[in-house]
């Protein structure tokens, strides 16, 4: 079923143009004449419209040989367009989700990330007190509070930390897989001597250039065992103090006092598989560390290394 109209017209053109429309689709039939110059539009409903609104009428129409539509045309299109009713889309009459409890729904359940070319995953413990980091591609897993957050750009393999503790974090170090051909942990000499070395690499890093910097450390305990996996591991505990002055260029000694400016405690478990050295690091301070031993020797005891493919 169609309808016929005629665009009047006043321009050059001999011609009126007759527009005919249909339900299902819109076509336009025309004679020469110029449809900006009509002004009215006759439906065979009697409705006559305007000759402002005609010509954004005539232009909304898709003309046959495949123009487009105007600008204007599609933003009368858009206006006359009914508005959806949100509340029937979310779910015919069921209540919205929302979205704080959508989250914490993912968070407690068992999560896949892809990381790149690394296949991680994160999962809850019994009891809810800490969750298991397993690294797929890497080759290790080990527990961590779960209230601690990831940090990227770290510059370890992966760092987790304490968000109002920011002293305290935890992070892996794993050797290059081509520079080191490890076949047990016991490469590294007895524990004694591997503590040596975690100190001493400890001790680089937080060299300062900063004048008037001094550090006390010392080894607090290092032993080994072979754990559930059937593969011996090193710990190694080392405390680590730092000292500053304020006023290290001041004339008189009494005014270049150093007074201890952090005191922390360093716990490392050392592994091997895949001919590469992995080490579980935590830092905490000391005082911190008095508060939550139990919870803190829980995460080193859990830190295993495994098989890659």
């Amino acid at each position: 079923m169609s309808r016929s109209t005629m665009l009047g017209t006043n321009g050059p053109g001999p011609f009126p143009i007759f527009v005919t429309c249909h339900h299902a689709t819109s076509s336009v039939q025309t004679a020469t004449g110029n449809p900006r110059g009509g002004k009215a539009i006759r439906f065979s409903s009697g409705v006559e419209l305007s000759s402002a609104p005609m010509a954004a009428a005539a232009a909304a129409i898709t003309f046959s040989h495949g123009g487009r539509t105007p600008p204007q045309a599609r933003r009368l299109k858009r206006a006359a367009a009914p508005r959806s009713d949100l509340s029937c889309r979310r779910g015919r009459g069921l209540p919205a989700v929302p979205r704080r409890n959508v989250l914490s729904t993912m968070l407690s359940t068992s999560t896949v990330l892809l990381l790149g070319p690394k296949q991680t995953t994160l999962a809850e413990t019994t009891g809810g007190v800490f969750r298991e980091y397993i690294d797929t591609f890497d080759g290790y897993t080990f527990f961590y509070p779960k209230n601690w957050i990831q940090v990227r750009g770290a510059g370890a393999d992966i760092f987790f930390r304490d968000p109002f503790v920011l002293d305290e974090n935890i992070s892996v170090e794993i050797s290059s897989p081509s520079s080191s051909k490890y076949a047990t942990v016991e490469d590294l000499g007895p524990p004694e001597k591997a503590a040596e070395k975690v100190l001493k690499q400890y001790l680089t890093e937080f060299m300062s250039t900063r004048l008037g910097i001094r550090r006390e450390s010392n080894v607090l305990s290092a032993s080994s065992r072979v754990a559930d996996d059937g593969r011996l591991y090193y710990e190694v505990e080392v405390n680590i103090k730092s000292y500053a002055s304020n006023n290290e260029l001041a004339v008189m000694p009494q005014d270049r006092v150093q007074k201890l400016e952090w005191d922390r405690r360093y716990l490392s478990v050392l592994g091997v598989e895949n001919k590469r050295l992995y080490e579980l690091r935590l830092q905490t301070p000391e005082q911190v560390f008095m508060q939550e031993e139990e919870e803190l020797r829980r995460v080193m005891d859990s830190f295993r290394v495994i098989k890659t493919a």
